[in-house]
């Protein structure tokens, strides 16, 4: 293990922090500089509507530079709860409300390098019922599909979100909420 005698941040990235923590191995004293990037705890949202589609999105992500089919989610704001933030979420991008929630799961995205977790949500009965409201730089199309078809999409690496996989292991371990 290792014990961290210094943590500075490097920086300050807006929605995240970067932070260079010093530390000594136990055992044989070795020193090591490790980075590590310091953000809100997210939510995503398997959103199943009445008629069991999936409700999913499709963006613009810069780190891939492609367009990513992907589950609606973000970040958790200070002093909300995840089922909160994952109802927000929802909402804000792609105007849907569920009747039924429940927390299927939660994963570290990135441990070597991420301080963060993603709680992994289900909403039942989800439908249509307010508009969206998008951050100043999401540019969001909803898509909804079966999930035979979302399973599909999985295998055959048209989505490619480490995440979204995570969440529907979660499902798919859990058949009482399908």
């Amino acid at each position: 293990t290792w014990k961290t005698f210094e943590s500075v941040t490097v920086a300050d990235c807006r929605i995240f922090d970067v932070r260079r923590d010093r530390a000594k191995r136990s055992g044989d004293g070795q020193l090591g500089d490790f980075y590590v990037i310091d953000s809100p705890h997210w939510v995503n949202i398997i959103a199943f509507t009445s008629k069991d589609e999936v409700v999913m999105i499709e963006q613009f992500r810069h780190g891939t530079n492609k367009v990513i089919l992907e589950l609606p989610g973000g970040l958790i704001d200070d002093g909300e709860e995840p089922i909160e933030a994952a109802q927000r979420e929802l909402l804000e991008e792609t105007g849907y409300t569920g009747l039924a929630w429940k927390l299927i799961g939660t994963s570290h995205p990135n441990p070597a390098i991420q301080s963060n977790t993603i709680f992994h949500f289900v909403a039942l009965g989800c439908e249509k019922t307010g508009v969206t409201a998008f951050d100043q730089n999401e540019s969001i199309v909803t898509k909804l599909f079966p999930l035979r078809e979302v399973r599909s999409k999985i295998i055959s690496g048209e989505v490619t979100h480490s995440l979204v996989v995570a969440a529907f292991a979660y499902l798919w371990a859990e058949p009482s909420v399908q």
